[in-house]
């Protein structure tokens, strides 16, 4: 298994686009979503993009295996809502194992051809591990700011079920990403660090924040330093930014980050800024302009798409990025 910091090293590593935006153009049923084994469950479950891994196999498979044909050297594993949090939404907590399980078993399964067919550009399967639907650092309610839905360890037990699961499917990496409150990160983090303590294991982390507005700061209010400062305790692979906004909106935010920090640097922007009707109009050759704009100011070292992103997205960025040396860091010890 090539190592993925000695490809770091080599060039811009690019990560896929956006999940939802490709199921969508799918448009599944509600019987779709539920295939023949949730036929009677008792939830709708239509909108539960994760349970596609178990009832649409074939639709995530094809989605991953079109980001690695337009150029993508990783793909996320289709888990952003995969933790017991999460789907109590849909009443279906104990299916959190399996669902992680198998949809990093059907990316990792799409990465191995695509690898064995080049070697020379070996791709990976990043685990991705969403923020979940609660806040540990705010009140969900106006009237209790002491109030908390959801409790530090709460999220740590939850996270470490979708860590062991994604290991054991084959991830190669883990992305906790579109981080709207780092003391959520946190706890995904010290899981993270614990599977790998009780494993004897080490399996690289990428961390990805989100900044919510024009305050550049995230939902929970840190700035990207404080930000930067609360996750560089454990040693991450990369810690970047994705979603909220696009590449243009994003790029200080991202030259901050890049001046301060000596972990590798990731993005996935949207693709712009939603229209009135929530969808996102940038093309794949205006996101192209904006990326290029970061590669020749030497931000980067992975680049790829969130919110309204396609393979032609990643396409136009991994047919840019290949022109560009990627960002240099002081080796880590």
């Amino acid at each position: 298994m090539s190592n993925i910091k000695d490809e770091l090293q080599k060039r811009i590593l690019v990560l896929d686009g956006a999940m939802g935006t490709m199921l969508q153009q799918y448009n599944f049923s509600e019987e779709d979503f539920r295939g023949e084994r949730f036929k009677d469950y008792p939830s709708p479950l239509k909108g539960n993009n994760d349970l596609l891994s178990l009832t649409q196999p074939k639709a995530i498979a094809e989605i991953h295996a079109k980001y690695f044909e337009a150029g993508a050297d990783i793909v996320e594993t289709n888990t952003f809502s995969g933790t017991t949090i999460a789907m109590a939404d849909y009443n279906m907590e104990d299916l959190v194992y399996e669902l992680n399980f198998e949809s990093a078993k059907i990316a990792k399964e799409v990465a191995d051809k695509f690898t064995k067919a080049n070697p020379d550009k070996p791709r990976f399967v990043a685990g991705s591990i969403g923020p979940t639907n609660k806040t540990a650092s705010l009140s969900p309610d106006v009237n209790r700011p002491e109030y908390r839905a959801i409790t530090f360890n709460e999220l740590r037990i939850a996270y470490k079920q979708q860590v062991e699961a994604l290991i054991d499917g084959g991830a190669d990496l883990l992305l906790v990403e579109t981080i709207f409150d780092t003391l959520n990160a946190k706890a995904a983090l010290f899981a993270i660090e614990e599977v790998k303590e009780e494993r004897h294991i080490d399996i690289p982390i990428m961390v990805s924040g989100t900044i919510t507005d024009a305050s550049g700061r995230t939902l929970s209010g840190q700035t990207v330093e404080a930000f930067l400062t609360s996750i560089s305790h454990i040693p991450l692979l990369s810690v970047g930014f994705n979603c909220a906004l696009g590449a243009q909106q994003l790029k200080p935010y991202l030259q901050r980050l890049s001046n301060e920090t000596n972990f590798y640097t990731s993005a996935h922007p949207n693709a712009g800024l939603p229209n009135a009707f929530g969808e996102y109009d940038e093309t794949p050759k205006q996101m192209q302009g904006y990326i290029e704009d970061y590669l020749k100011n030497n931000l980067i070292n992975i680049i790829g798409g969130c919110c309204g992103t396609s393979p032609a997205h990643i396409k136009a960025i991994a047919d840019v990025a290949k022109n560009y040396k990627p960002r240099l860091i002081q080796e880590l010890a």
